[in-house]
């Protein structure tokens, strides 16, 4: 019965990885409800901030933002890549970092670099195996986003892009549609265009007074854009993180749960032979005594 004790240890191998799976789909659920609404309550705000951004850029006030102006002559792209600092999360992951390969493709076929600012730990180890330029970096940000710790990373793209050294700012993220659906979707952060508007405003000439002056007002509308936007985007790849780890663990528990019954059969199968096999060597001794 070598063969059984050695099926009875995979068994209780896989009943203990049944009850990894099933705790860590637990605690993703737990999670996952917090941070599916620390997501929606920050959406109005972002598409707010962005559309009153984007009516700015067609409006033509005395002022014009580093942000708002297109540098041509640039040869370098940035890219802010957002992914997780834990696996387990299925095919998260992968399908932000295919998107922003064939980022990187498309800059390279118009002879163009990239820098990259990494927010994730998973994200910023591929980075540095395909050989990208890493500029900056930040991970370990827990549960909750910080937004003291994402604007400093971001800092150096923007600072580059304002003293004219790369061309546009690319923000890649996971946008969570549904529990069971999330999307690796990739959008231009600046220059600042009047295309992001939304719902047909687009034949509108927008002008506004500025109170006290146009610099300071467009100075801080600014700054709370790029903010929102990148704040937003981490909320939604965490969120996207927590549904996409329950779903793979529930995946992963129902087929432990398989892997056992196909065992627990084989295991009888191979009882039931040993059985039968002892009892033919009993039948058969006894008919030569």
């Amino acid at each position: 019965m070598a063969a059984g004790k050695e099926i009875r240890g995979k068994i209780k191998s896989v009943e203990n990885t049944k009850k990894i799976t099933k705790a860590m789909e637990m605690v993703a659920a737990s999670k996952m409800r917090k941070a599916q609404d620390r997501m929606r309550m920050a959406r109005p705000y972002s598409e707010k901030v962005r559309q009153i951004a984007a009516n700015l850029s067609r409006a033509n006030p005395e002022y014009r933002h580093p942000f708002m102006v297109t540098n041509d002559d640039a040869k370098v792209a940035g890219m802010i890549v957002v992914t997780t600092d834990k696996g387990l999360c299925g095919g998260m992951n992968t399908n932000v970092l295919r998107v922003v390969t064939n980022q990187l493709k498309e800059l390279q076929a118009k002879g163009q670099t990239a820098e990259v600012v990494a927010i994730g730990n998973k994200g910023l180890g591929f980075m540095n195996r395909v050989g990208a330029k890493v500029v900056s970096h930040v991970t370990g940000l827990g549960d909750t986003p910080h937004l003291e710790k994402l604007i400093g990373p971001v800092k150096v793209l923007l600072d580059a892009y304002s003293e004219g050294r790369i061309n546009a700012v690319y923000l890649c993220y996971t946008k969570f549609i549904n529990t069971m659906k999330q999307e690796a979707v990739i959008q231009q952060l600046l220059p600042l265009s009047a295309q992001d508007l939304e719902e047909g405003e687009a034949g509108h000439d927008w002008d506004y007074i500025y109170e006290p002056d146009a610099q300071t007002v467009i100075d801080e509308l600014l700054v709370r854009y790029i903010e929102s936007q990148v704040y937003q985007a981490v909320a939604e790849n965490m969120a996207s993180e927590q549904s996409a780890r329950m779903v793979a663990m529930k995946a992963a528990t129902d087929n432990a749960g398989n892997v056992i019954n196909e065992l627990k059969l084989v295991y009888n199968k191979t009882r039931q032979a040993g059985i039968t096999k002892e009892l033919s060597e009993i039948v058969a001794g006894a008919a030569a005594v």
